[in-house]
């Protein structure tokens, strides 16, 4: 049978976990025609769960997104079962139990017992091997993973995981199953953090390195993230979002699954704040305070008004943007008597720029060149003299940009994020954990960047993020900035990031 006539005729799937992914599993599958066994070790919750998630349907087509019809049909395919382990010939078992791998395995051992020899088995792990959950199988050829994401009815994308032993038919036709459901499916290997987990350490592990040297506030690098990079959260608030008692952890296991890989290092500020129980949301407390579920955040700091100050920049665009909002500028290929001296660095700190040029120490700041139309980002070094610094960020606000102060350092903010990030999910498809066109989709679906990675890093320039990583590489001697042989060779050969370009199957 073809994969795709397999996921057409899947009739039962059995769904074990009446969480908030078993529920929301059991919803998108019960909508789409199929019927849902729903089972849970706790028999008492699943005759709720069925309630509830009959509610969820009635709440859609309260609101026109289905029929009364369906939405009477779709609750009408929800079956509660008192035993996850009773006899069943289901097309499917999808297991949502907690993420503990001695869990996992008694399960699928005793469903292997139980179930038709037809019955496909799937784990919604999202950070436990595929392989090492399909040990406890007399045939683990019947088990893959199938990565939801919460909530499961909204966040559409879905990681297809085939094991070691994983039969070869059975991820495409789980593949097609995701299709069914209306969802999307990426094919991932089954690696520590699969696709999305890894590729997401890019972010949070940068931005935790950057407060690690006290750079900036978390609510200065929150904010250059959403303005400039255009995420629709910070890291730090992702963390909080998150909760550290689930994100450190997986930082932690990622790193150690690949035998401390220095781009995936954990930072001790995450361990230190997961012991002082600073969780998040759910504790109230985290980077953030929250009051009554709402994020407390301390207000930017009001530019001082312009000074006259003349300008020079060697970055011609903010050069002209600042005369267009009226501050004197200075042009010509070095300054003379300007006061406020600015540059745009790539990877490299304002400090070394001006050191380089031969510029005077005291009157340079610098300015982040991934600075858009919304915020721009200001450095300061320790020579600086404070009012030419104050001067600067005066002339900025000037051109009706937000102004984020941060300290001085190779590589700043913006560029230090968007490097990692990109070279990252390089990495990934350097050692073929993924094909870039997969990565791209599932980090744009699962993360909500504003378009996938390696799509983010042909637009900025390969050229240009080798650039800022091998600056960064140079200063600090920090093996985490290493780039990916394959940012490097597709930046040498003009090659686009998403490309795979000739390999040995094309000569073959």
């Amino acid at each position: 049978m073809l994969p795709g006539e397999w996921a057409e005729r899947v009739k039962t799937v059995r769904v074990i976990g009446t969480g908030v992914m078993g529920r929301g599993i059991a919803q998108i599958c019960a909508a789409a025609g199929i019927t849902v066994e729903l089972a849970d070790a706790r028999p008492e919750v699943v005759e709720t769960a069925v309630a509830e998630i009959g509610r969820m349907y009635d709440k859609l087509a309260g609101k026109g997104r289905m029929s009364a019809e369906d939405a009477a049909a779709a609750t009408s395919r929800l079956v509660a079962i008192a035993d996850p382990l009773s006899a069943t010939d289901c097309d499917l078992v999808v297991e949502a139990v907690r993420e503990d791998l001695d869990t996992k395995r008694e399960l699928f051992a005793e469903l292997e017992r139980v179930c038709a020899q037809h019955t496909a088995f799937a784990t919604n792990t999202s950070s436990l091997q595929v392989t090492s959950i399909a040990t406890a199988l007399q045939d683990p050829s019947r088990l893959a993973g199938l990565h939801f994401f919460n909530p499961v009815p909204l966040m559409r994308l879905v990681e297809v995981i085939p094991g070691a032993r994983t039969a070869a038919h059975l991820p495409e036709a789980l593949t097609e199953l995701v299709r069914r459901l209306g969802h999307t499916p990426v094919r991932a290997t089954d690696t520590p953090g699969f696709l999305v987990n890894h590729a997401g350490r890019g972010l949070v592990t940068e931005a935790l390195q950057i407060l690690a040297e006290d750079l900036a506030t978390p609510e200065d690098v929150d904010r250059i993230a959403r303005d400039v990079l255009g995420l629709k959260m910070g890291p730090f608030e992702l963390m909080d979002l998150t909760g550290l008692d689930v994100t450190h952890p997986a930082m932690e296991s990622i790193f150690t699954g690949y035998y401390g890989d220095p781009r995936l290092r954990p930072s001790p500020i995450t361990r230190a704040r997961l012991e002082a129980g600073l969780l998040g949301r759910k504790t109230g407390e985290g980077f953030y305070r929250y009051e009554d579920g709402v994020k407390q955040e301390r207000p930017e700091a009001v530019a001082p008004e312009a000074t006259g100050a003349t300008v020079w920049a060697d970055d011609t665009a903010l050069l002209e943007s600042l005369a267009e909002a009226g501050v004197p500028v200075e042009r010509g290929d070095e300054p003379s008597s300007a006061e406020i001296v600015l540059v745009t660095p790539h990877g490299h700190s304002a400090a070394s720029a001006a050191l380089s040029a031969r510029l005077p120490a005291e009157r340079v700041c610098g300015v982040d060149p991934l600075s858009n139309a919304t915020r721009c980002t200001l450095t300061v070094h320790p020579a600086t003299d404070p009012d030419v610094a104050r001067a600067a960020w005066a002339a900025l606000a000037a051109t009706g940009r937000a102004v984020t102060i941060v300290r001085d350092g190779p590589g700043m903010i913006a560029q230090r994020l968007l490097a990692a990030i990109v070279n990252t999910s390089c990495f990934i498809a350097e050692q073929r954990l993924a094909t870039p066109g997969d990565i791209d989709t599932a980090v744009r679906l699962a993360l909500g960047y504003p378009r996938g990675p390696l799509e983010w890093g042909q637009q900025v320039g390969a050229r240009r993020v080798l650039t800022i990583l091998r600056a960064l590489h140079s200063a600090t001697g920090d093996p985490r900035y290493r780039p990916s042989r394959w940012l490097v060779e597709r930046a040498d050969l003009g090659l686009a990031l998403d490309e795979t370009g000739t390999a040995v199957a094309d000569v073959l």
